[in-house]
């Protein structure tokens, strides 16, 4: 681990030794006797919008209606068999693990429980108060755990992988009633490639709130152990780009390589001009540093990508194919991915343009599909916002933000990741138009053409509010039109 973190304060220092917690119940302030009464009229199905911090209230809807996690659990279920967390993430739970322990001997007087998760909410290690330790263990907060909201509902660990930064869970905010006595603070690790969370960590206090510091602290223990991740995204990228001027001379057409995420690291002159990368400097000298890297407006590419990674196994011999609509308004074209592995992990894929090899592609999409969402839930201000589908315009991303634009304004999204409200959205009939928009096609009130044949969606005629359409969406979305 690199970096220094701060002393931990937890809650007020006191004069003797371990902390009298029965100072600070959780459930008998007017404001958590609010929100228990929200909870039950929420856990009893009715739909609401205030009274609840919208990413707790988020949270609900996802426990409630996605999760259907049952509110009256009140142990965590074990981790399943296959939760083993991935070995090349052993740096990132090491300095994780020594954190975790410093900082429980810190807390320990103030009678809290510092946890460590891996990517799936598995708890790794616990350390503090040997009597917070003890209690937290009637309710299964210990190793071999799972505390992902999928599994245990709200709480400071499963929520911090769906929220931006760290997250509180205070009381009756928690989704399941056996937990109501406890204020806990958690935040996410991510992988700076794929965005995905690689781990947590988490502060947790029986009948006690936490000190306003702890978030603060967490923001800044993640920092310093994100510094790794980005050191070996570097190190990757230079390893991806080494493979690919080792390659370079044998391909004859459009040729790149992605990170692990389907980021294009370096391509050549061929896949510059096939891709209207022209400009893209830091692409077409290599581009080392994680935020200079582009994602190619290609329709399924990025699912080909994890296909990719999960069938290469870390084996530099395998190789395969999918059919991708490359080119705007020609056939699908053959597209061959070649992994890049280091120490036995796939650290990069090389992409070939127009050949055909090894294993084929077959989607898997379908079955994945869900049951249609009655609701799109979003949050404003303070604020939690039911939208039907229809109600939205369009959706803007902002990095891993996605803005809805309505009628009521322009709300975010609970959902991060434009990649996971289209999968949302697009059988409400929305469409991807451009790397950064998606549209509601009902709502599209006109087209314009630009100076140079660029086109553009007016979404709204009052304010001619425009979405511009890439090239390469140009003919599909033609098509739906039937313009």
């Amino acid at each position: 681990m690199t970096g220094r973190v701060p002393p931990l304060a937890i809650a007020p220092s006191r004069p003797s030794g371990r902390a009298d917690v029965s100072d600070g119940a959780l459930v008998t302030t007017s404001s958590a006797r609010e929100v228990a009464r929200a909870w039950e009229s929420f856990a009893a199905g009715e739909d609401i919008e205030t009274g609840v911090r919208p990413e707790i209230l988020a949270s609900w809807y996802r426990c409630r209606d996605r999760y259907e996690v049952d509110r009256r659990l009140d142990v965590a279920p074990g981790a399943r068999g296959d939760d083993a967390p991935r070995i090349d993430n052993g740096v990132i739970f090491t300095a994780l693990g020594g954190l975790g322990a410093l900082a429980g001997q810190e807390v320990e007087r103030d009678g809290a429980v510092v946890t460590v998760t891996d990517g799936d909410g598995r708890v790794l290690g616990a350390w503090g108060d040997p009597s917070a330790l003890r209690r937290a263990e009637l309710h299964n907060l210990a190793p071999w755990s799972s505390w992902s909201e999928e599994c245990t509902g709200t709480n400071g660990m499963g929520t911090s992988f769906e929220v931006s930064g760290p997250v509180t869970v205070t009381g009756p905010e928690h989704w399941c009633e056996a937990f109501h006595q406890w204020a806990c603070a958690g935040i996410s690790i991510r992988d700076v490639v794929t965005g995905v969370p690689v781990a947590s960590i988490n502060i947790s206090r029986w009948n006690a709130s936490l000190s306003k510091l702890v978030p603060a602290w967490l923001t800044t223990a993640v920092t310093c152990v994100e510094q790794e991740i980005y050191r070996r995204a570097v190190y990757e990228a230079d390893k991806v780009i080494a493979e690919f001027n080792r390659k370079c001379a044998q391909a004859s057409g459009p040729f790149m390589a992605m990170d692990r995420g389907g980021n294009v690291i370096t391509a050549n002159e061929a896949a510059v001009a096939l891709l209207g990368l022209a400009g893209e400097t830091p692409i077409v000298a290599g581009a080392i540093e994680p935020a200079q890297r582009w994602m190619p407006d290609i329709s399924g590419l990025p699912e080909v990508v994890r296909w990719a990674k999960e069938r290469a196994q870390g084996s530099t011999q395998w190789s395969g194919y999918a059919y991708l609509p490359v080119s705007p308004g020609e056939d699908a074209t053959p597209v061959t991915m070649r992994p890049v592995v280091d120490a036995n992990h796939v650290v990069g894929m090389l992409c070939v343009f127009g050949v055909q090899e090894g294993e084929p592609y077959e989607s898997t999409s379908a079955s994945g599909v869900g049951p249609l969402p009655r609701r799109v839930i979003g949050m404003r201000n303070d604020r939690l916002v039911l939208l039907a589908p229809s109600e939205i315009r369009y959706a803007e991303a902002d990095r891993n933000i996605v803005w809805l634009v309505t009628e009521r304004g322009r709300i975010q999204a609970a959902t991060r990741g434009l990649e996971n409200v289209e999968r949302l959205l697009t059988p409400h009939g929305f469409s991807r138009v451009h790397r950064r928009f998606l549209v509601n096609l009902r709502r599209v009130a006109e087209l314009e053409r630009g100076i140079k044949g660029e086109l553009f969606l007016i979404m709204d005629s009052r304010s001619h509010e425009f979405v511009p359409v890439s090239r390469r969406h140009a003919p599909e979305l033609r098509r739906l039109l039937g313009v």
